[in-house]
């Protein structure tokens, strides 16, 4: 047998939490291996509302504190990534016997002010029926509000903080499972097994770290720890439809229930609608949006915009179940999505830590408590760090995007805009590692479509693990939503078929 790799910590978990934690552990010094037993964002991360906001309705349940942390970060990541978070603009019409407009205004006066905004515009009452913004709604609504958050490549943040944590020094371990983690005095021996050749071998750490998320239960069953009965498994479903309105507004729309659903431009030539909450005690892997989610969702929409959705124009549907901490809410979307960091010591004093609930604003600030939590265990920097250092790409002059993407259409003239944009947004200043001294589209090698070429791939496979035409069209990009069909095929084919000269001179 090889020798057992020894590590300071060994985390549990490729999405958000996860690779937020090792990317600050690493950049920390501390010897890092970040176990997923699939892909990078396979699950939960994926399947968010791809925003970064402090969460307006948390306001109405009391959760200031929450509320206040999440806005912070809303600035911060704007600053660490201003190619993948974005600010965008929210228009939240007044609807008559739900929330009067004084208390809609009242709260979006302390979301201005509780994370100390500096970057994006304040919030300020509307006539719908003068503003371009109302043109889409139904005459009905005269009213409403309109105040600033941030949209995110949700999966791309995970890939960029696991990117970053492993040129750092971290070990990034995707379709490897952790099959058991015993504890002695020395820390945990953990055996894993790598999913796609069946091999098992052992890694060792001082400290583990719980952030697989709804596996939390079945990885502390693996690492011999008691049930916990404080995780609550919440589903929120969306679907994706062809584009509702014009502009590049999104819209917050209250619902007689008292919930919330955001319907956002998505992709160029779709509106994102979600989310919902349900409880969930099914197949993890098999989480999917139910029929009477869709319904919801589209009921949701056709209340206020005039061009109306139906179940049967979902180009694209999906499902996250979040573990989120039981704080005994009588309601699903009550649920606190705050997080917990429990540290908890096996019967030889080793640690292991669970992360349990978050949101993916949160996740910079949660790895970094997360990180002040095991310092005596672990050692390492004591100096906080990744509230300043950009994301892999986001080292954009003066953080602003349109100026580096006019560069990048000057340097590469060839690009189509909607292609360049994409690229830039996807990768910024990396995206030079791409396209790098190519004269033609063509020297770029095969196109699959959509701009989507061999170069792009090679990157993607050799950087960042993409292994599969989902892991590259779903998670990598979105490009599943503008490919045709039998694209995903193809680009599988090429994948498996053997590297010959001229595709190993593509790779950075």
């Amino acid at each position: 047998m090889a020798e057992i790799q020894r590590f300071d910590l060994v985390v549990i978990g490729g999405g958000i939490n996860g690779a937020g934690i090792a990317r600050d552990a690493a950049g920390r010094g501390l010897r890092v291996c970040l176990l997923e037993q699939a892909d990078l964002a396979s699950f939960t991360s994926s399947a968010s509302t791809k925003l970064i906001h402090g969460g307006l309705r948390y306001l109405e349940h009391g959760e200031i504190r929450l509320v206040r942390e999440a806005l912070t970060e809303r600035e911060r990541l704007l600053a660490i990534a201003p190619h993948i978070v974005r600010p965008i603009r929210f228009v939240l019409p007044h609807a008559p016997g739900l929330r009067p407009r004084w208390q809609i205004r009242l709260a979006l006066l302390a979301y201005d002010h509780l994370g100390g905004r500096r970057l994006l515009a304040p919030s300020r009452a509307l006539r719908l029926d003068r503003d371009p913004s109302g043109e889409p709604l139904k005459p009905d609504f005269t009213r409403g509000f309109a105040y600033s958050d941030c949209c995110v490549d949700d999966s791309r943040l995970v890939v960029l903080n696991a990117l970053d944590a492993a040129e750092r020094g971290a070990v990034i371990l995707t379709h490897t499972r952790l099959e058991t983690a015993t504890a002695d005095r020395d820390g945990w021996n953990v055996v894993c097994a790598d999913m796609a050749s069946g091999r098992r071998f052992h890694v060792q750490g001082v400290a583990l770290v719980n952030a697989s998320g709804c596996w939390i239960e079945a990885m502390r069953q693996a690492a011999g720890l008691p049930a916990d009965d404080r995780i609550r498994l919440i589903k929120g479903s969306h679907i994706v439809v062809p584009r509702l309105f014009a502009g590049d507004q999104a819209y917050l729309l209250q619902n007689p229930d008292r919930r919330v659903v955001f319907a956002i431009p998505y992709e160029d030539r779709f509106t994102l609608i979600g989310t919902t909450d349900v409880a969930y005690s099914e197949d993890l892997r098999e989480a999917h949006a139910s029929t009477e989610e869709i319904e919801y969702l589209c009921e949701s929409v056709n209340r206020y915009f005039k061009r109306t959705a139906h179940p049967t124009d979902a180009v694209w549907r999906y499902a996250g179940v979040r573990a989120l901490y039981d704080d005994h809410a009588a309601r699903a979307e009550a649920v606190t999505r705050d997080y917990d960091l429990e540290l908890e010591h096996a019967a030889t004093g080793t640690a292991i830590l669970s992360v349990i609930g978050g949101k993916i604003s949160t996740y910079r600030s949660l790895a970094e408590a997360a990180l002040h939590k095991l310092h005596a265990l672990v050692g390492g920097s004591s100096s906080s760090w990744t509230a300043e250092a950009p994301l892999p790409g986001g080292d954009l002059p003066g953080g602003d995007f349109e100026a580096f993407l006019t560069g990048a259409l000057r340097r590469w003239p060839f690009l189509p805009g909607p292609v360049a944009r994409r690229m830039a947004h996807a990768y910024g200043t990396r995206m030079e590692r791409i396209v790098g001294g190519a004269a033609s589209f063509d020297a770029l090698g095969e196109h699959f479509g959509a701009g989507l070429t061999a170069a792009e791939v090679e990157y993607l496979r050799a950087h960042e693990w993409a292994a599969s035409s989902e892991d590259i069209l779903w998670r990598r990009s979105k490009l599943g939503l503008h490919l045709p069909s039998g694209a995903a095929e193809r680009l599988d084919r090429y994948l498996k078929a053997p590297a010959d000269g001229a595709r190993a001179r593509l790779q950075p």
